[in-house]
């Protein structure tokens, strides 16, 4: 019930807080709370009915995929500035590409994969949530500074107007996450689950998506991209050579595998997330 927590206290915050009739607030919510259900479903079976599979994997997929394209239709079709559909590229000033109906097609795989790797990256104490409050706590800073008009006009990034908005989102998800490190933190006393972990990823996703910034959030969440990398590459070296090319995925239990105690693994992962975060926000100067 932990990520359940999460979720609640996210939201309630947000209500109380943000100006509900922003748009991009109600895109976050949303995407929030479907995730949040999806992942609710499947602990539901896991935990309650014993079903040790949960959600079917296909299921799961598809109903992120329906609840994923719902948000970036949403987000598409209310665009007010043409910033808000163009890519940007880190460290070229003046470069950006126009998307068009592209947007729909990279903002499905941004919300669907960071959701994903948000709950793969989820199996030890503490594992998924200081890179999930850190990354949410950065992107909160990229939405004040795109949603200010003198500052995004400073740092030459899109201005987003009303994108500050989220940073009230973006505080409650680090403090509610933090409030749960507390108690998650190894060994662990409370579990996030995938009601939390799915929800978690997607949030991050769409404020991602919204602020212009995936590129920079990928290396952000460079944690949560190699993990979910090592499990691709070890279910398609299987696949293919019948040969496995980490001793476990995702990558954290490799690491258990070959001796490294799980506070090791866990703090190192932490520290790993902290550069990257601080060198994603130096590119918002370096260009």
């Amino acid at each position: 019930m932990g990520g359940a927590l999460i979720l609640l206290s996210i939201c309630v915050s947000t209500v109380l807080w943000s100006d509900l009739s922003n748009h991009y607030v109600g895109a976050v919510l949303a995407a929030t709370i479907l995730f949040g259900a999806i992942g609710w479903v499947d602990d539901y079976k896991k935990i309650v009915q014993k079903d040790s599979k949960g959600l079917a994997a296909r299921w799961k997929y598809f109903w992120q995929s329906v609840s994923a394209m719902g948000v970036v239709c949403f987000l598409y079709f209310s665009m007010t500035v043409p910033e808000e559909s163009q890519l940007i590229v880190p460290f070229f000033k003046d470069f950006t590409l126009e998307l068009g109906w592209g947007y729909l097609v990279l903002g499905y795989f941004v919300i669907v994969g960071s959701s994903n790797a948000v709950n793969l990256t989820d199996g030890l104490d503490g594992l998924a949530i200081l890179p999930t409050v850190l990354v949410g706590s950065a992107l909160g800073i990229i939405a004040y500074l795109a949603g200010h008009l003198g500052f995004s006009a400073y740092l030459n990034i899109p201005y987003i107007p009303g994108a500050g908005e989220l940073v009230v989102f973006c505080g409650a998800l680090g403090g509610a996450g933090l409030g749960f490190l507390w108690f998650n933190t190894y060994p662990a006393q409370v579990f996030m689950g995938d009601v939390g972990a799915l929800a978690l990823g997607a949030a991050l996703g769409v404020i991602a998506l919204i602020t212009r910034h995936e590129i920079v959030f990928f290396i952000m969440a460079g944690i949560f991209v190699v993990e979910t990398l090592s499990v691709i590459i070890q279910v398609t070296s299987f696949k293919l050579t019948g040969k496995r090319v980490f001793m476990m995925a995702p990558l954290h239990h490799h690491y258990e595998l070959k001796g490294w105690p799980e506070p090791r693994v866990i703090v190192r992962f932490w520290i790993i997330t902290v550069m990257l975060v601080l060198f994603g926000l130096a590119t918002l100067k370096l260009r």
